[in-house]
Formats: structure tokens, C-alpha cells, sequence
């Protein structure tokens, strides 16, 4: 069998059904195939490109722990349902075919882009390590050659950052940037109130997700730390030193980050089979209908929500992680190993870091927000973080933030190419103007 993709979801799918098949003696192969050879834990990439984590440790990688998985490097062109086989290219470029016997489709989500001129080239999105990383080192050189530059205009755009995506990743991001910046005033020695950072959101509240209560403090937070948020807006154009937005505004930037959601991965569409809002469709046994050897969870697939008939599950950590574990069991079912059960999952809540000192949670729909609600977030991510040497690692990052100012530099290593979209996520890039 071949699980396509590494994500939370065929992660945890490859992980559980070892240990299924383990306990049966079942000869059968696992063959994972992801373009990367990790899970990336993706909930603390707003921490990378803030400073506080380092990128290794949001990764997981699968030779160490998914033993009896055969992992293949290689990025999954194009399936053939009724063939049963698949193509994939491998990291020199070589095309490569695959036959199946069963199939789980997991290849996650890509950042959704809208038409907007100038948006592919000019941003940059929050999805994979290079991404986070080229933030960082992108906030902390304009920092630094704005300390440099002559001209006043030019020197206020470098010190301002413009992220779209009011979520909780967006929010996250925010904070953990406004950190980053402050940081390296006090290290570099100019005043923090010349950064500035705007948040905006087509939505009429910061992170509708966790609530009105939790959302209007989070919104305090954002406020007190001097981010601009402006919401009902989002951006019109974007070009190399400024952006216009919906209101034919002008701000000058540098640093515009793209954080307003995701879609399937390109290869789903490309599928013939029934879409629903850019996710293939699936039914609650995560089996795709008509065809009873195919699967598919995690962002890439429309699962039903059965606690509210009529939805689709959202694509969070929390769903793909136990949806992996039910495709598991699912698919050792059709092999002769177990019985099948639906997909069916209570909302356990969110976790959001707003930065130093603070949070807000809602777990098991109790709302949290400052110091306790900092602490189950940090909790949270070290329980759920699949490998105890990373849990050990966040911890120690975690630990050294508290205690030491923010480490300030440069590295330089991901470049502007690296962290184009197309890069890291497989969207096909327009040519530059």
C-alpha cells in the first residue's frame, strides 16, 4: 500500500497501521512518499520566524521514527485510479512510476492565492520551514539596513511589516515578529515604536475561531503591542516597496506576509474525481465513493463533520492528526486486520501564542487567556509534538526565551527563492513584471 504525503495526517496514518499490521504478522508493504523526508509540526512555524524555535526541531523526521515504513523522496505527479499505479518525480528530477493495492491520499494544503497583481512574487507565505526562516532573516535585514539608509522613506518602509491573515496563524505570526522587531531595537539601538506592523483581515473580528471573548482579547493584546490591525480590508496590489489596499491606501513595506488560509494540494484537482471547496471529497470512513481501495484525509479531503451535519471538518492539526489514526484502522480493515469505524471527533479547542506572557485557549470550551492560557498552549504543542528529542528541544527553546533576550541574526539560510511559493508548495509562479 502507498501513502502519498508526510503531513500530520498520513504521518500518524503510517505510524498507527505499522503497529496495527506489527500485531497481526501481516506481510504487508508501506510505502510512504512525500517530496521531503519529515513531518513538519507546523502550529510553531510562527516561533521560527520569530527566533524562538530553531527550524530543526519542527521536524520530524521519518526514518527515525516511522520504522517499517519504506520512505520514498519524491513528489506525486498524477495517480491512475482504475490502474491502480502512480507517477512520482524524485528530488534529481526523474520520473518514476508506483502501483498500489491500497492508497491513502494525504498531500495536504498549499497557502490559497487570490488574483491579486503582484501577490506570487512579492509575499511570502507561512507553510513550510524555508518560508518561516526567510521571514526572519527578511525582518531582521531590513532592520538592519534601514539603521543604514538615507533616505527617511525608504528607511520607514524597511521598518514596516504588513502581514494579511487575521486567523491564528496570521495573529501568531504577528506577535511573534513584533517580538522579533523589538528585540532587535534594544539589541541595535533604535526606538521600537518606528516599527510597524499592520494586521488585515477581510473578517469583522481577529481569529474568529476561538470566540468573541477570547477573540476581542486577543485583539487587546495585538493593540498594546502596537500592531495596526484593520479589518474588512485585505490588499489590492502588491508591489516590491509597497502595497495598496482595498480602500486605495498606500503603505510602504519591504515585508509583506500572505497568512489567509489553504487549499488542496494541486494534485487532488488533477484527480477526476468529486470536488468539494477545493478538497476531495470523501466519505466518514474516509473512503473515497466508488472506489473502496482509495482514501484520503487531512487538509486535501472534504471530510463530514458528523457532530454538524452539512460541514466539513476544518483543516487543523487536530483533525488531520486523528484522522491519520482512523485511516489507519480503516485501511487495516479492508486488508482483513480489524473493523472499520466513521470519523467522528468533538472539537477539543484551540491554543493561540500571542508572544511573551501571553495567550489565549479555549480547551474543552473553557476560555483561557494570559499567563494560565501560555501555559496549556506551551503544554499543548510539547504533548502533541510526536518525538520526545523534539519535545525535549521545544522545551529547551522555550526555557531560553524566558530567561535570555530574543538571539538577533541574520543566517541567511533561505533565500528569497527558497521561500516563493512556488518553491515550497508546488504552485506554478507568474513570471516577475
Amino acid at each position: 500500500m502507498v501513502i502519498v504525503g508526510s503531513g500530520f495526517t498520513g504521518f500518524e496514518c503510517a505510524r498507527k497501521l505499522v503497529r496495527i499490521l506489527g500485531k497481526h504478522d501481516a506481510a504487508v508493504d508501506v510505502t510512504m512518499i512525500s517530496p521531503v523526508d519529515y513531518m513538519l509540526y507546523t502550529p510553531l512555524l510562527p516561533d521560527v520566524a520569530g527566533g524562538v524555535v530553531d527550524a530543526r526541531f519542527v521536524t520530524i523526521p521519518l526514518a527515525n521514527t516511522l520504522r517499517g515504513v519504506k520512505i520514498v523522496r519524491g513528489r506525486v505527479d498524477s495517480v491512475d485510479i482504475e490502474g491502480r499505479a502512480l507517477t512520482y518525480t524524485d528530488p534529481e528530477g526523474r520520473r518514476r512510476d508506483h502501483s498500489w493495492d491500497r492508497l491513502v491520499l494525504t498531500p495536504g494544503s498549499v497557502t490559497r492565492l487570490f488574483d491579486v497583481p503582484g501577490l506570487a512574487t512579492h509575499a511570502r507565505g507561512l507553510k513550510s520551514t524555508a518560508e518561516a526562516l526567510y521571514l526572519r532573516d527578511h525582518v531582521l535585514e531590513q532592520l538592519e539596513l534601514a539603521g543604514i539608509d538615507d533616505d527617511p522613506q525608504r528607511t520607514q518602509a524597511r521598518r514596516t511589516v504588513v502581514i494579511v491573515g487575521a486567523s491564528y496563524s496570521g495573529t501568531e505570526l504577528a506577535v511573534q515578529l513584533r517580538a522579533l522587531a523589538d528585540a532587535a531595537a534594544d539589541q541595535m539601538g533604535f526606538d521600537r515604536a518606528t516599527v510597524r506592523f499592520v494586521l488585515l483581515d477581510m473578517a469583522e473580528q481577529v481569529m474568529p475561531e476561538v470566540g468573541d471573548r477570547l477573540g476581542a482579547a486577543a485583539m487587546r493584546v495585538l493593540q498594546e503591542r502596537g500592531i495596526d490591525v484593520r479589518l474588512g480590508m485585505t490588499l489590492k496590489e502588491v508591489h516590491a516597496d509597497h502595497v495598496i489596499l482595498t480602500d486605495d491606501s498606500r503603505i510602504d513595506t519591504r515585508t509583506v506576509a500572505w497568512v489567509t488560509g489553504v487549499t488542496g494540494a494541486p494534485l487532488i484537482a488533477d484527480l477526476g474525481l468529486e470536488m468539494e471547496r477545493g478538497r476531495l471529497k470523501v466519505q466518514a470512513d474516509l473512503s473515497v465513493a466508488g472506489h473502496p481501495h482509495v482514501f484520503a484525509a487531512g487538509d486535501a479531503a472534504a471530510v463530514p463533520d458528523l457532530t454538524e451535519p452539512g460541514k466539513i471538518t476544518p483543516p487543523t492539526a487536530q483533525h488531520a492528526t486523528r484522522q491519520g489514526k482512523t485511516l489507519a484502522r480503516n485501511v487495516a480493515a479492508t486488508l482483513g486486520y480489524g473493523t472499520k469505524k466513521l470519523y467522528k471527533h468533538r472539537n477539543m479547542g484551540l491554543v493561540v501564542d500571542l508572544g511573551p506572557g501571553y495567550a489565549v485557549a479555549n480547551p474543552l470550551n473553557v476560555a483561557l487567556s494570559g499567563f494560565p492560557a501560555k501555559v496549556v498552549t506551551r503544554a499543548y504543542h510539547l504533548y502533541a509534538i510526536p518525538r520526545f528529542v523534539n519535545r525535549w528541544a521545544v522545551s529547551l527553546a522555550y526555557l531560553t526565551d524566558a530567561v535570555f533576550d530574543r538571539s538577533v541574526v541574520s543566517i541567511g539560510l533561505s533565500s528569497q527563492e527558497d521561500a516563493q511559493f512556488a518553491a515550497s508548495e508546488g504552485i506554478p509562479m507568474p513570471k516577475a513584471d
